[in-house]
């Protein structure tokens, strides 16, 4: 079952990088990003009530809550980078990169989780590297290198890299708690450093600026973003990390397929055969 709550939170993923888009084309990426975690801290808040598991959060143990506040300051930091990235950035591109986050958690679940890995997996590790290089092309890097701290791609590598310490920390946070009350928790987190990060920069103003269209894509991410959260810690509480995340990664076909008839973008070949091994990779990380 937990295999169809990583599928199921991939897609909402994917859906979640296309609103997000079309919220960000003249909103500032911080503010957006916090306007969203309000949206997702309702959603899942609603789940605990539903669920009926609030009164579980008294007998969550020190340790454990650490760990989920560590996660969610790794969530808040991967999404200040993405929205960053995906403002500024090609969204077939950023997603990619993104995603790569896959390769960095299966060796932090088998460092530090004892989640073995097999020849067939390291393989499939290798081709799911080998697409997302294929994806990212030369000038990207050396635009980057000219515009230093603000281009897209080393926000995009940012995201990657908090997102795989969410998916670590996130296993170890969630041991004996139940899957809605440990998002709740962690997107408790995610919202004092999103507003916090606002207010530092001074931009709490812009929130009243935000127009009417790109408010409701910016909610409407923001619901999708907790759909996938529900379904992904779900998963990542009953299955193994080394496959849950490669498999919630499969988002970037959901993404790819959106943002072709959403905003006109298309692969290359070159792009379109990484796309091709980051799929195949996570396929066979999934069945192996």
């Amino acid at each position: 079952m937990w295999l169809f709550y990583a599928i199921g939170s991939a897609f909402f993923a994917g859906v979640t990088s296309i609103l997000a888009k079309c919220g960000i084309r003249k909103t500032d990426s911080a503010v957006a990003t916090a306007v969203r975690t309000v949206v997702v801290l309702i959603f899942s808040w609603i789940m605990v009530l539903i669920s009926g598991s609030f009164d579980q959060i008294t007998s969550i143990s020190g340790y454990t809550f650490v760990f989920l506040i560590l996660s969610g300051a790794a969530t808040g930091a991967s999404w200040l980078c993405y929205f960053k990235a995906l403002q500024t950035g090609d969204i077939n591109k950023v997603v990619p990169i993104d995603k790569s986050s896959t390769v960095l958690t299966i060796i932090l679940a088998l460092i530090f989780l004892h989640e073995g890995i097999s020849l067939p997996k390291a393989v499939a590790v290798v081709a799911i590297a080998a697409g997302i290089l294929l994806m990212i092309e030369k000038k990207d890097v050396e635009e980057t290198k000219q515009t230093g701290k603000g281009g897209w791609l080393l926000y995009a590598v940012g995201s990657a890299f908090f997102a795989s310490l969410t998916s670590i920390l996130g296993k170890i946070g969630i041991s004996g708690v139940e899957s809605n009350l440990g998002t709740a928790i962690r997107t408790c987190v995610v919202l004092v450093m999103a507003w916090g990060m606002v207010f530092i920069t001074g931009k709490q103003r812009e929130v009243r600026k935000i127009g009417r269209k790109e408010m409701g894509f910016i909610c409407l991410s923001g619901v999708a973003t907790g759909a996938s959260w529900l379904c992904y810690y779900r998963a990542l509480q009953k299955g193994p990390a080394s496959i849950v995340a490669p498999v919630d990664k499969l988002s970037v076909l959901v993404t790819v397929v959106f943002s072709y008839f959403v905003f006109g973008e298309k692969l290359g070949k070159k792009e379109a055969a990484g796309l091709a091994l980051l799929t195949a990779g996570t396929v066979a990380m999934a069945l192996l």
